[in-house]
Formats: C-alpha cells, sequence, structure tokens
C-alpha cells in the first residue's frame, strides 16, 4: 500500500500534569487497544515529574505539546486535537488503562450510530466496580437530591436516577459521557467550539455533551468496550481545591442552563447551596484529617 493510501493514525490525546509511572501503563495498554496506527498527543500542563518527556522520547508515535502552564483539562485537550479537523480521535486520562481491543470496540459502536459524537466506554475502578460514566444531564429535580444527599445516602433515589446506577449497562445514549476517557467526531466536536476553557476542571464534559446535544448529536455509552481508571490523583494531591474547583464549575454550568433576570432567584440560591455544601465538606475533612492525625499520635504513646 503506497504512503497515500495508509490510513491517517487516530489521535489520541492525553492531559497529563506530573502522571508518574501511570503514563506508562497508557501508552503500552493502549498498543493493545486498537489494530490501528495511533499518534498519542501529551498535552501537558506543566509537569514536572520528568514522565511525558520521558515517554515521548521513548515512544516515536508519542509528541509532547506544551499547553505553557496549567491550563486546565478542557483547555488542553482542545489544544491536543485543534490540528486535527475530522474523523475520531480518543480524549482519555493519563491513568487511564485500555483492555484488549477496546479502541476497537468503540470505533464499531461509533459506526453503529451515525449521530454519535461521542462513544464512552464502560469505566471501572482498580478494584472492578463499574463507575456511572454514562449519566443523564444534570436536572434541577435531581441535581439538588443528589447534591444534600449523595455524599451522605449514596443509595438515595435521586443520585440513583441521575447516575443511572440501577439499569442493566447496555449500549444506549446518554446525557454524558465521563472525560476520562471517550472516542470523539472531531467535525462535532469543533463545530461547538470543543470543550470550553472557562472550565478548569469537572462539568468541561457535562457542557461539551450539553451542547452537543442541542446540535442534534448523540453521546453514546459503549460497555461493550472496557477501561481500568485510576483516578483522583488532582484530588489526592490538592483535595480542598479540588472541591473548591468542582463546585465553582457546578455553578458555572448550572448557572448558565438557567440564564436571565428571571433566574436571579434561583442562581443565587444555587450559589449559596453549593458555598454551604463546600464548606461543611472543608469541615469535615479537617475534622477526618484531625481524627487521623490523634490516631497516629495514640500508637506512638
Amino acid at each position: 500500500m503506497s504512503a497515500l493510501n495508509e490510513p491517517s493514525p487516530l489521535r489520541v490525546v492525553a492531559v497529563t500534569y506530573s502522571p508518574g509511572e501511570s503514563l506508562d501503563g497508557f501508552v503500552e495498554s493502549l498498543a493493545e487497544a486498537t489494530t490501528a496506527p495511533t499518534e498519542v498527543v501529551l498535552a501537558d500542563n506543566g509537569s514536572t515529574d520528568g514522565a511525558p518527556e520521558r515517554i515521548a522520547a521513548a515512544h516515536p508515535h508519542v509528541r509532547l505539546l506544551r499547553t505553557g502552564g496549567n491550563v486546565g483539562y478542557g483547555a488542553a485537550a482542545n489544544a491536543g486535537l485543534a490540528d486535527v479537523p475530522t474523523g475520531w480521535a480518543l480524549v482519555a486520562n493519563p491513568d487511564v488503562r485500555f483492555a484488549p481491543g477496546s479502541v476497537d470496540e468503540l470505533l464499531a459502536v461509533a459506526a453503529r450510530w451515525p449521530r454519535a459524537a461521542t462513544v464512552g466506554p464502560a469505566i471501572r475502578t482498580p478494584e472492578g466496580e463499574l463507575y456511572p460514566s454514562a449519566r443523564d444531564l444534570p436536572q434541577l429535580s435531581t441535581g439538588i437530591g443528589h447534591a444534600l444527599l449523595g455524599w451522605v445516602w449514596p443509595a438515595n433515589p435521586w443520585t440513583a436516577r441521575y447516575r443511572r446506577e440501577r439499569e442493566a449497562p447496555r449500549e444506549r445514549p446518554a446525557g454524558w459521557l465521563s472525560g476520562s476517557c471517550f472516542l470523539v467526531d472531531l467535525a462535532a466536536f469543533h463545530s461547538v467550539g470543543g470543550f470550553d476553557p472557562g472550565y478548569f476542571m469537572y462539568f468541561e464534559d457535562v457542557d461539551l455533551a450539553a451542547r452537543l446535544g442541542r446540535r442534534g448529536w448523540l453521546n453514546v455509552y459503549a460497555p461493550s468496550a472496557v477501561v481500568v481508571h485510576e483516578g483522583g490523583h488532582a484530588t489526592r494531591r490538592e483535595p480542598h481545591r479540588m472541591q473548591r474547583v468542582h463546585h465553582t464549575s457546578a455553578l458555572r454550568y448550572l448557572s448558565a442552563e438557567h440564564p436571565g433576570r428571571v433566574n436571579v432567584p434561583l442562581r443565587t440560591v444555587l450559589r449559596l447551596g453549593l458555598g454551604a455544601r463546600l464548606l461543611v465538606s472543608w469541615v469535615s475533612g479537617r475534622v477526618a484529617a484531625g481524627a487521623r492525625f490523634q490516631r497516629a499520635a495514640d500508637e506512638l504513646d
């Protein structure tokens, strides 16, 4: 086959921020996840551990793209996809491990859904638990119950409805798919302006899915493709900051969904409610940290 007839490589974008050894597993497992040629772009947000440089030097199909600083997840992903106008691409966190054949399965599912803009796999934890990665778009009817009760009563009906936890996994359209790993149609992606860079972290995937849905595109859950996501790297490094970022992003999304002067009271209630939830979360974290310190001190006595 001549070079002119060779298929273009599948663009794979991973946003990196000192990913450590997890990046090795990402690249190694990707090799068994697809038979298609791949081009991996590490959109790096200022790593200091040397992992992106090491991996790029060791693998000819891996390219390091420096974003110029910690610009956030969506902005970095946009940079990694900016020069590819059409076709499919894969966006995934660098601590994802791909099951053999999983990316090929995502591509096969995409072929069955002509209006699919994103296709997301079943995401499992390292312990094998299924993460609810294909959810409904947040609505006030379910969102308030989930926000208030989700962390103290995980089995509450509002959370279960929003996260679609009480139904068997099946191939279906979803309101939104976790941005930790999904296949994306680049023509659709660019037609809505990509990720909104105003979201530093969290809710950029929700916002993207909502904008795609308003244009008539679908976000399709494909549980026949499986990946494992370690998750929580940023949260473990800076737990309170990440909680604050999460709540800020939630407020940004919900405020955009309820614009105008008529919704000022609603937005005020949302701001107060999310602020109170953040405060309670912070106090709970401080209490838990104090308890851990006390236990450690007791063990030394």
